[in-house]
């Protein structure tokens, strides 16, 4: 007899992309930032790791969250901070679902939001996409109404798609919470950072961020969660003691701080971005406009496994994904990490020689 719940024993867990532990890869399958983080991140942590590690961090984070909302314009109580955009995704199930709610969410996107709902044991709805990335409104709307918590990730993973505000204040479920995650807003082409929060329906919406992407901090764990500070207080309570660390705090207050370094690495990003979709297109890919920092590309005659197959034989990792039970039932593509110019270079080139 087993000793786990039994919703656990039968979930098979979300799977995080390939790490492989030698140097020589080529690493365009977790959507890291290629480019460095901001000099100020080294230098916060070496200061920090002077101070007096022995005592526990500000349980608020309150100079992180002074400093995330200035970003948003809001005042610090809109802001909470968590150990990675995860753990802010795990907060949100915990603090608004019953096990006899629904959590819904955009398909295909990150399916972390279906093992979310598995631990937690409540119902989870596949909100199905138009082939073409769009939302069928007529078609969700009955599915919504059921709905207590909706995650849209905007832009999406794996489309790179961007939704505009009227499509998505349309979504907010009548009786529940809808969630942004916004893990790639600032690879957008244009910024606006939480104006959807100030609408008529802003006190049901809860945007979520990292600094793992635009910020080059993947491997310090941080993120944070903007909303109307009642939801915000009420999602603290469910949130650990001290869920984010001394060292981290530092680092991504002064990430932060130098909005000018960041946003040069996005730019960079972007324009690569253009010159890899090209690229594929005349190899013969079909690649979706993207608004992130990767892209989503399917081939019409040649399988996306083996594919990614060959390309791991010559040390250049991007991810396959397959997602059951779509509109047109199972979608298969490559999304593939903006890299340095020199990265995506020596992609194309191998790709030319598979194809």
């Amino acid at each position: 007899m087993s000793l786990f719940r039994p919703n656990i024993d039968k979930m098979q867990g979300y799977v995080p992309g390939e790490q492989p532990r030698e140097k020589d890869w080529i690493k365009l399958n977790t959507n890291e930032n290629p480019y460095s983080h901001s000099p100020r991140v080294a230098e916060a942590i070496e200061k920090a790791a002077r101070s007096r590690l022995n005592i526990y961090p500000d349980p608020l984070v309150r100079a992180f969250s002074e400093e995330a909302a200035k970003q948003f314009n809001v005042d610090p109580d809109w802001i909470l901070p968590a150990n990675g955009s995860d753990e802010n995704l795990t907060i949100l199930v915990r603090s608004f679902v019953d096990t006899n709610e629904v959590i819904s969410y955009a398909y295909p996107s990150y399916v972390l939001y279906e093992s979310l709902a598995e631990i937690q044991g409540c119902e989870c709805q596949r909100l199905l996409l138009n082939s073409d990335w769009s939302w069928d409104l007529d078609r969700v709307r009955p599915e919504i109404e059921r709905t207590k918590l909706l995650f849209v990730p905007n832009p999406n993973s794996p489309s790179g798609t961007l939704w505009d505000d009227a499509t998505l204040t349309s979504l907010i479920p009548p009786n529940g919470i809808m969630v942004l995650d916004e893990a790639y807003g600032d690879f957008r082409s244009m910024r606006d950072k939480g104006g959807i929060l100030k609408g008529e329906h802003g006190s049901r919406i809860v945007i979520t961020r990292t600094l793992s992407k635009s910020y080059s901090l993947a491997g310090i764990r941080f993120g944070f969660a903007v909303a109307h500070p009642d939801l915000i207080a009420g999602m603290r309570k469910v949130k650990d003691s001290y869920n984010c660390n001394t060292l981290s705090i530092a680092a991504a207050t002064a990430a932060l701080m130098d909005q000018e370094w960041m946003l040069k690495n996005v730019k960079q990003i972007q324009l690569t971005r253009e010159r890899l979709t090209l690229a594929l297109r005349l190899l013969g890919f079909e690649v979706q406009d993207s608004e992130t920092n990767f892209v989503w590309a399917t081939h019409p005659d040649r399988n996306h496994e083996e594919l990614y197959q060959e390309l791991k034989a010559r040390r250049i990792l991007v991810r396959y994904m397959k997602f059951p039970g779509t509109i047109t039932g199972l979608l298969t593509g490559l999304r593939i990490t903006v890299g340095t110019d020199a990265e995506i270079d020596t992609f194309l080139e191998k790709l030319k020689e598979i194809l």
